[in-house]
């Protein structure tokens, strides 16, 4: 498994990629290395290279690398939490049905346990609390289960509770990617953990919302179409009714 920090040079080298439109053999032909160089960099294999090969392939894209990453004076952060917050607010905004109350990054600190829920929903009528986990790309699915095993945990037991006022009779848990191919293949690429933890996929998350009830372990692939203000995804503890009037369906 790739280093957390590799996975993050990765990261940045292909939204800064993104950012500017290019493929990677154009990133390649201006830093004078292979195409497949550029590949493996994104995916989280920076170590594999020297330091000048990655540098090579920063400086095509106007940044520097020099064991992290500098861009623009330090807006590294906001460039790699763009696609996250388009997809929380895209997400919160698209909850079909009526009922959802909405909670965005409900922060906890449970007896040591502290995080972060990207967003928690509970719909009264029906008595069923929703955790949702928002990721960009995969990373660690390894790390991503014991957390999320840990947020809806605390939905059942406490976190319902406190923010709704209500226990939950039902509980969800739904990982939120976004729709690109590159999602879906990750997703592909590795079945043999995703199917046992996240079962349910498409039509029957979109029913489970629609009308909760019971369980739910499921992904949904969401587009990040959010124009500009993905400021709406970025504002803590915000409770958000939905209105009843129709919603966008999630593919």
């Amino acid at each position: 498994m790739a280093r957390v920090d590799d996975a993050k040079v990765g990261r940045a080298l292909r939204q800064l990629r993104r950012r500017r439109g290019l493929r990677q053999a154009d990133v390649a032909g201006v830093a004078s290395v292979a195409q497949q160089t550029i590949s493996l960099i994104e995916c989280g294999h920076a170590a594999a290279f020297t330091i000048d090969t990655v540098r090579r392939a920063f400086g095509a894209l106007g940044a520097s690398y020099e064991g992290l990453v500098v861009w623009r004076g330090g807006a590294l952060d906001r460039l790699l939490d763009e696609r996250h917050a388009a997809l929380v607010s895209m997400t919160a905004a698209r909850l079909p049905a009526p009922g959802w109350e909405i909670v965005v990054e409900a922060s906890y600190s449970i007896y040591g346990e502290r995080g972060s829920i990207d967003i928690l929903a509970g719909h009264a009528r029906t008595r069923s609390v929703l955790v949702v986990e928002v990721k960009s790309e995969l990373v660690s699915i390894e790390e991503l289960g014991r957390k999320l095993d840990e947020k809806t945990r605390l939905a059942r037991r406490q976190l319902c509770r406190q923010r709704f006022g209500w226990p939950p009779t039902g509980v969800g848990r739904l990982l939120v990617l976004p729709d690109l191919d590159s999602a879906r293949r990750a997703v592909a690429r590795n079945a043999a953990l995703l199917d046992g933890m996240f079962p349910e996929r498409g039509r029957d998350v979109r029913q489970w919302l629609r009308r909760p009830g019971g369980e739910l372990n499921g992904i949904l692939f969401v587009a990040d179409t959010n124009p500009i203000g993905a400021s709406a995804g970025r504002r803590a503890a915000q409770r958000i009714r939905v209105p009843r009037s129709a919603q966008p369906t999630l593919g």
